[in-house]
């Protein structure tokens, strides 16, 4: 189960909100014992991209062997 302030990957796109596949967030709050939850998708430099309301199941839990990629956001 996925906690709050654990870093999670997105797995699906969400596009209203600028972000892709693969895109790793911060969980600040969970929802009905943890079916939902609220990330936070930041910049590289902390700035906050999109704070996003998920079910549990478009996210999961950073490997161990994974590494950050950078990529540019689009244009707001």
């Amino acid at each position: 189960m996925i906690k709050e302030h654990e870093r999670v990957v997105l797995k699906n796109p969400v596009p209203a909100e600028g972000l892709e596949a693969g895109d790793v967030g911060t969980v600040v709050h969970l929802y009905r014992d943890g079916e939902a939850c609220e990330v936070e998708f930041t910049t590289l430099n902390g700035d906050t991209a999109a704070v996003v309301t998920l079910k549990a199941a478009q996210v999961r839990p950073v490997g161990t062997r994974e590494i950050t990629h950078a990529r540019e956001l689009a244009a707001p």
